[in-house]
């Protein structure tokens, strides 16, 4: 039995959950508004790269020149108000050129460190596969552990650090491809793709591109972000779901089908980026939809095939072989 003190803490803690979930449904739904002017016609990509960052991962954007990819990480940057910087990857780039270097100073007699682009919130690794594997190598430990090391000693990145790279297929001339170990850092690829007829029209009569970045408003402050990074861990996540999951990551590695399947890392950015879709969707628990609409984007570009397909139509169909249900 329930004293009435006890059924008031109850209900206000009801309530708190409510007005917290509604502020959460507003400020997710005031950013995709704000991209959603900028990039016409893209709803999904829009929703799955805000997934990737509440679930605080790197995105790699994927797709031929001028599908505005880079337009794309500038409007994230200005809805998110993270200090952003921006890197043309290319094949004389070195790692000095991202991280920084450390230059004798004559007047005190030492060496100091200049810090390079990197040290940002969000970092835009622009044409990433136009630079060589060394440089490309340089991102690695800052994507996994948020520090970089030169000269003997470790530094810390600012805190969110995001990485938000493009590349163009590898079918371009003038592009190295990214190792497997580069790939995994990324929690989602994504690519854009052609416009609708409708969007593209209004992007030819002007109505529309980079002169509405100087329109995009902050949404999100940085304590904002970091109270949705932490409702992503919260979304809950039943055992069938998991079993789910776990039939479509045993998929990935059957030998017949896949030559490189899922890690155990990718297995829990399957995980997490299904809890992050399901917050954007006004859900405090995932739904096998939520995998569904999440497993192209996280398993694409980890998942190495046996025959020539290509790894976002393997991870459809792998997707379409596995029942929701045992």
């Amino acid at each position: 039995m329930k004293y009435p003190g006890q059924l008031r803490y109850s209900q206000l803690t009801l309530l708190l959950q409510y007005y917290f979930v509604t502020a959460i449904q507003s400020l997710i739904q005031t950013s995709l508004s704000e991209l959603n002017r900028l990039i016409l016609g893209k709803e999904t990509a829009l929703r799955l790269a805000l997934s990737c960052l509440f679930a605080g991962g790197h995105l790699l954007v994927e797709d031929l020149p001028g599908m505005g990819k880079t337009t794309l990480a500038q409007g994230l940057a200005k809805v998110l108000g993270l200090e952003y910087k921006r890197v043309q990857f290319t094949s004389d780039l070195l790692p000095a050129d991202l991280i920084g270097a450390s230059i004798f100073e004559p007047n005190t007699g030492r060496f100091r460190f200049h810090r390079g682009p990197i040290f940002s919130q969000l970092l835009m690794a622009d044409e990433l596969n136009r630079a060589t594997p060394k440089a490309q190598s340089a991102l690695l430990e800052a994507m996994e552990e948020g520090q970089v090391s030169t000269d003997g000693k470790t530094h810390d990145l600012p805190s969110p650090f995001f990485v938000i790279a493009t590349q163009n297929p590898q079918s371009q001339a003038g592009t190295f491809p990214l190792p497997e170990s580069q790939l995994d850092r990324f929690l989602m690829r994504i690519k854009l793709g052609y416009p609708d007829p409708l969007s593209e029209r209004s992007l030819l009569k002007g109505e529309h591109g980079r002169q509405v970045l100087t329109q995009i408003r902050r949404v999100i402050s940085d304590e904002a972000l970091l109270k949705l990074q932490q409702a992503t861990t919260q979304i809950r996540v039943s055992d069938s779901l998991l079993d789910y999951i776990q039939r479509l990551v045993a998929e990935t590695r059957r030998t017949d089908i896949c030559q490189l399947g899922l890690s155990p890392r990718g297995a829990l950015a399957l995980v997490k980026s299904a809890q992050s879709w399901a917050m954007i969707e006004g859900r405090n628990y995932v739904l096998p939809e939520d995998v569904q609409q999440v497993f192209v984007a996280v398993a694409g570009h980890r998942i190495i095939g046996r025959s020539e397909r290509h790894g976002d139509q393997l991870a459809r169909h792998i997707l379409s072989s596995v029942d929701v249900v045992a």
